[in-house]
C-alpha cells in the first residue's frame, strides 16, 4: 500500500498483459479489477457517431428539430476463444498473485462464461474466498423475440482472505427508495444502499462520458468498486484495461492506478482521456513517450464534463 499522502500515479503499459504481470512482484495492487473479452464468438464493432444540428440533417430529434449524423469512425475486434479457459486461466491466477492480503479481485463477465470462470476461480482463490456475485442490470438495445432479453453482466468478487478485506460501508453511494413513503422521511432523504444487483444504464452513444471505445463501461461502476473496496493511496490495477474506465475511477478517488493493453487503440484512447494526469507509458518492459493524441473532429475542450474525450470531475487530485 501507498503511504497515505502519496500523490495518484498512473501507469499505462501497452503489452501482452501475462507478459507485463510477471514484472510485477508478489501482492503488490490492493485491489484488481478486470473485464476481458466475453467471448461471444463474433467479430464485435462499434461505429462512433456525432450529430450536428442542421436543417437539411438526415433524422429528426428533439422537439422534430433536424440533425445531421457525422460518423467518426469504427472501432471492432474479434472476440472468439476456441478456448477461453486455457487462455484466462493463467491471467488469473497472475491476479491471485499480485493482490495483497486484504484485496479484493472483480472479474466483470458476462453469462456466457460465469459459471466456468467462478469454478476456476473457486479453485485459485479457494471458494471459501468468493464473497458475492454483483449483476450489473441495464436496459437498452434489441429486444429478442425468440428467448428473454439478456440485460445484464456478472461481476464475480473474490477476497484473497475472506476474513480481512476492505469494505469502506460508509463510501457507498446512497439510492432512492422505490417507495419512500414506507419509510418515512428521514429515511428517504438518506436513501439506502444497494443490493448484489446494481442498475446503471450503459455509457450513452452520445453521452459526454463516452470515449468511443467499443467495450466501455460506466464510470459509476467502477466508481462504486474503487471507493468501498480500496482506501486512499492504495493501487488499482486494471489488465484488460480498455479505455481505462478504472484508471479514471482511481485516481477520482485518491488511489494509484496501473492499467494494461494489449491493443494500441486503448492505449491512444486512455492517453487522450487521461492527458490531464501525466501518466507514465510503458511498452516492452521500458519507459516510452507518450503516443501522439489527436483530438476527434469537432471535438469539445477536454475539461471537467466538457466532452466524451475529458474528464468527469473538475480537476485531477493534487
Amino acid at each position: 500500500m501507498a503511504s497515505p499522502g502519496a500523490s495518484p500515479k498512473l501507469e499505462i503499459h501497452l503489452g501482452d498483459n501475462l507478459e507485463v504481470l510477471s514484472g510485477f512482484e508478489d501482492g503488490a495492487f490492493d485491489l484488481i479489477y478486470i473485464d476481458p473479452p466475453f467471448n461471444t464468438g463474433k467479430a464485435q464493432a462499434r461505429t462512433r457517431l456525432r450529430t450536428i444540428r442542421d436543417d437539411k440533417g438526415d433524422r429528426t430529434g428533439f422537439q422534430g428539430k433536424r440533425y445531421r449524423t457525422v460518423r467518426l469512425g469504427t472501432s471492432s475486434w474479434n472476440d472468439n476463444f476456441e478456448d477461453f479457459m486455457a487462455f484466462i486461466e493463467p491471467r488469473l491466477r497472475e491476479a491471485h498473485r499480485l493482490l495483497a492480503p486484504t484485496g479484493s479481485f472483480f472479474l466483470h463477465i458476462d453469462y456466457r462464461e460465469s459459471h466456468y470462470c467462478k469454478v476456476l476461480l473457486d479453485e485459485i482463490f479457494g471458494r471459501e474466498n468468493f464473497i458475492n456475485e454483483i449483476v450489473w442490470a441495464y436496459d437498452y438495445g434489441a429486444r429478442s423475440k425468440r428467448r428473454w432479453s439478456a440485460k445484464h453482466d456478472n461481476i464475480l468478487w473474490y477476497a484473497k482472505d475472506p476474513e480481512n478485506y476492505t469494505y469502506r460501508y460508509e463510501d457507498i453511494d446512497r439510492i432512492p427508495y422505490m417507495a419512500p413513503g414506507l419509510v418515512g422521511p428521514e429515511k428517504a432523504a438518506r436513501g439506502k444502499t444497494p443490493t448484489d444487483v446494481w442498475w446503471q444504464t450503459i455509457v450513452s452513444p452520445n453521452g459526454r462520458e463516452k470515449t468511443g471505445y467499443p467495450t466501455q463501461k460506466p464510470v459509476a461502476i467502477l466508481n462504486r468498486i474503487v471507493r468501498v473496496h480500496s482506501n486512499p493511496g492504495d493501487r488499482v490495477l486494471d489488465f484488460f484495461a480498455g479505455s481505462g474506465t478504472t484508471g479514471e475511477a482511481a485516481v477520482r478517488a485518491g488511489r494509484q492506478a496501473v492499467l494494461v493493453d494489449s491493443n494500441p487503440e486503448a492505449v491512444r484512447v486512455m492517453a487522450r482521456r487521461l492527458a490531464l494526469l501525466n501518466p507514465i507509458f510503458h511498452e516492452a518492459g521500458r519507459r516510452v513517450p507518450a503516443p501522439p493524441v489527436e483530438a476527434e473532429p469537432n471535438a469539445p475542450n477536454p475539461r471537467s464534463g466538457s466532452g466524451h474525450t475529458g474528464f468527469l470531475f473538475p480537476d485531477p487530485p493534487e
